[in-house]
């Protein structure tokens, strides 16, 4: 009789490992990843006895009956939304890549990250793929580096569209799901929750264009080519595109680690609506220079050079060089690239309070945001 084994019913016996298949994808990028298929060993054999073999069958009965899914099930609500997310591929001059994408309405009109398409923003092909599989060549409407957004225009009539959720009503634990095209592999789904609203992300590309991002944070698994992708709430309604993942720093393996960062989509929405109508982005600026060797707490405007833009916002409230600004709005900061978050978060025209400490005494302002152009 056999004994006991201590192995878990889930894990696979020294004698049953699992095969590992390795798939290769190469788009100019190459990305190599591993699936692991357990095989279990049984079935229906032969038996030996005395007399000679004995022939057993046994009768197999299949089900028949249909699954039905509830519509804010998981496989419920990817079956909706995956229809209006694409794939992307970018050629340009010596690069290559890929991202996702999804339908803003059914004119044809795609929004994505512009670190996706950047590659072909002055030569080269941007083609998308449909969730069918046909595939368009897309034009560049515009795209803007300091939100991180662009827009895709492809000639198809009646594109299936996406409902815009709140991205401000959105609390931490909520249910969402990630759909998008990571490593190429179109139509992939991850849930996850939202972990974090309002969390300061700055990212750079090494061509000097950065992004502020006040994002939301999410564990749903978010991989390279996710990138433009939709995050979408319990609904079905998009809250959040999907744009940076954090990487442990000693290694060089991008992947998941549970830590994804989406734009949220009442910014997005604004940023697409510019650049539809002018091909550009506005963003709302105070008028200021910070010093990002300051170590903090709080954002020191510069003394080196212009800290103070004249006649801008922050001369016209009275800040000077120099002084640190410790609180947004009532959101402290604690460093530079927290204040230019919560600036790019507001809009063009909108009142905020300032408080900044100058010669160790605490002060509050009220400045009005001007608005610079995007790139």
């Amino acid at each position: 009789m056999n004994q006991p084994s201590d192995t878990p019913w889930w894990q696979p016996s020294a004698e049953n490992k699992p095969k590992q298949i390795v798939f290769k994808r190469s788009n100019s990028n190459f990305y190599i990843f591993a699936v692991i298929i357990a095989l279990i060993a049984g079935g229906v054999g032969a038996f030996l006895g005395r007399g000679g073999a004995t022939n057993l069958s046994a009768n197999l009965v299949q089900t028949t009956n249909s699954i039905e899914r509830a519509p804010d099930s998981i496989a419920g609500l990817a079956a909706r939304v995956i229809p209006a997310v694409v794939s992307i591929a970018v050629k340009g001059s010596g690069s290559s890549g890929t991202g996702s994408g999804f339908f803003l309405d059914s004119d044809g009109f795609i929004l994505t990250n512009n670190h996706v398409v950047e590659a072909a923003a002055q030569s080269g092909s941007i083609t998308v793929e449909l969730s069918d599989g046909k595939k368009y060549r897309a034009k560049l409407i515009g795209r803007d580096s300091s939100y991180d957004l662009a827009v895709l225009k492809i000639d198809v009539v009646g594109a299936p569209t996406l409902q815009l959720g709140d991205s401000e009503i959105v609390q931490v634990g909520d249910a969402v799901i990630a759909i998008g095209s990571p490593l190429g592999l179109s139509g992939t789904v991850t849930a996850g929750i939202i972990s974090s609203k309002n969390r300061a992300v700055t990212t750079g590309n090494g061509s000097g264009e950065s992004s502020f991002i006040n994002a939301l944070q999410t564990d749903a698994a978010i991989n390279p080519g996710n990138s433009g992708g939709p995050l979408v709430d319990a609904t079905g309604a998009v809250i959040g595109v999907n744009s940076a993942i954090a990487t442990l720093g000693y290694t060089t393996q991008a992947g998941s680690i549970g830590l994804g960062f989406a734009i949220p989509i009442n910014q997005a929405k604004k940023t697409a609506e510019q650049l539809i109508k002018t091909g550009s982005a506005t963003y709302p600026i105070m008028g200021i220079s910070v010093d990002t060797r300051f170590a903090g707490p709080g954002a020191k405007i510069t003394s080196d050079g212009v800290g103070i833009t004249p006649g801008g916002p922050a001369e016209k409230a009275g800040l000077k060089a120099g002084d640190v600004i410790v609180e947004f709005n009532g959101t402290e900061i604690d460093n530079s690239d927290e204040l230019i978050v919560v600036i790019r978060s507001k809009n063009v025209g909108d009142k905020v309070k300032i408080k900044y400490v100058r010669n160790n005494l605490t002060k509050e302002v009220t400045v009005t945001l001007a608005a610079s152009k995007g790139q």
